[in-house]
């Protein structure tokens, strides 16, 4: 799934919208001290209050919000698992018994309960849905005729949240005219924050692909592990952080590890020219041919095809490998690269890495940047002060 892919399922999360159907709401209560399921219940999604629709709407929101490869991530099925997750989700979306939907997705609990201890007692919630994405307008229909036509895709959605101990609160009584207190021993669903949670199957523009699952973080790079290999049984997912760190790591292998922030700035350009080009297409992947074009059009020598290959197979031990340019790039337009020195710290975008230089003045190590316009501090415009002054006048004595 690409980010279009996923904003465009989660609009649809919202009360009375014809495009989203929700059918069945299942939930269960795990108790933390034995990690048991207290209780549990499944109700039509339509039978609930307004109210509480819209909270749990709410919720699926927040499950599907973040970056691709920070926070969510497409994860492909692991092969020959025995009691296969992807078997029992897709058995899940075919059932119309409801008793049997229960007992797929409680299939899905007890793999969460096995070896796994939790911190709080949690809720985890199913849901089971139909997403209806209308076709692409032709010339001469309207939007009223365009509904008429839709893909119809069935869905999983799994959201984890978190309980927390109510408010203690001191409140008054208008009738008695006077002040109580009031404690509420009930604990209180978190909805507005999940702890995890996941959507399958996975959808590329009207297609559904069974064989992935779409896995939500709690936190940007901080994925569970044991919810993503033994719950999902999915294969261990590169965050955009290892990608990053990878390309870095095969640079230094090729280049060294020093560099200039023109060489630099070239690099970052060339990836942003592949982003730029690929648009309208999936992510770009670079393999090691790719990265070797990357270096060498920013100016770096001596890059060759076999020296990137080598790097690729002895930083992640796969030549095979392909990097997503997306990953491996600073936020182009935003300051998004940190420069860190004793005097001061520098936020900069890659496009104005350009106007840096690291350079050595009267022996002295400065980082020199290039201005068009005078700097204004504290409300004072700086005067240009004129460096190797002193060298000029020596040079004009004695050439007279």
């Amino acid at each position: 799934m690409n980010k279009k892919d996923i904003a465009d399922i989660k609009k649809q999360f919202k009360v009375d919208n014809d495009l989203m159907k929700i059918k069945d709401i299942f939930t269960v209560y795990i108790m933390k001290e034995s990690s048991d399921i207290y209780h549990h219940q499944s109700t039509p999604f339509e039978l609930l209050e307004q109210e509480q629709q819209e909270l749990f709407m709410m919720n699926f929101k927040k499950v599907l919000t973040g970056q691709l490869d920070q926070k969510l991530f497409e994860l492909k099925f692991q092969r020959d698992v025995e009691n296969s997750s992807q078997l029992i989700l897709h058995q899940g979306i075919l059932t119309n018994d409801t008793e049997e939907w229960k007992g797929h997705m409680l299939q899905m609990v007890e793999k969460m309960l096995k070896d796994k201890q939790y911190e709080m007692d949690i809720v985890v919630t199913f849901i089971k849905g139909e997403y209806l994405k209308p076709t692409k307008r032709s010339g001469g229909e309207t939007e009223e005729s365009v509904r008429d036509k839709v893909y119809s895709h069935s869905f999983i959605l799994g959201s984890i949240n978190k309980t927390q101990d109510p408010k203690k609160e001191l409140l008054f009584d208008y009738v008695e005219k006077e002040f109580k207190y009031n404690f509420v021993v009930d604990p209180v669903i978190n909805l507005k924050t999940p702890i995890g949670g996941f959507l399958f199957p996975c959808f590329t523009d009207h297609v559904a692909d069974v064989n992935h699952v779409l896995y939500a973080a709690e936190k940007p790079y901080e994925l569970d592990y044991h919810f993503v290999e033994k719950v999902l049984n999915a294969e261990d997912a590169m965050t955009a952080e290892d990608d990053k760190i990878v390309f870095e790591e095969i640079v230094k292998d090729v280049a060294g590890d020093q560099i200039n922030t023109s060489t630099l700035s070239n690099v970052y350009e060339e990836i942003h020219r592949v982003v730029v080009e690929n648009e309208e297409e999936d992510v770009p992947k670079l393999d090691y041919r790719d990265v070797e074009q990357v270096l060498k059009s920013s100016g770096i020598e001596n890059v060759d095809p076999e020296k990137v290959e080598s790097a690729f197979k002895k930083v992640i031990d796969d030549e095979k490998f392909e990097l997503k340019a997306t990953s491996i790039l600073p936020k182009y337009e935003s300051k998004s690269i940190k420069i860190k020195t004793k005097v001061a710290n520098i936020t900069v975008s890659p496009q104005d890495l350009r106007y840096m230089r690291q350079v050595h003045i009267n022996g002295k190590l400065c980082l020199m940047i290039e201005l068009e316009e005078n700097t204004m501090i504290e409300g004072f415009e700086m005067i240009p002060e004129v460096l190797f002054q002193k060298a000029k006048e020596q040079d004009e004595d004695e050439e007279e």
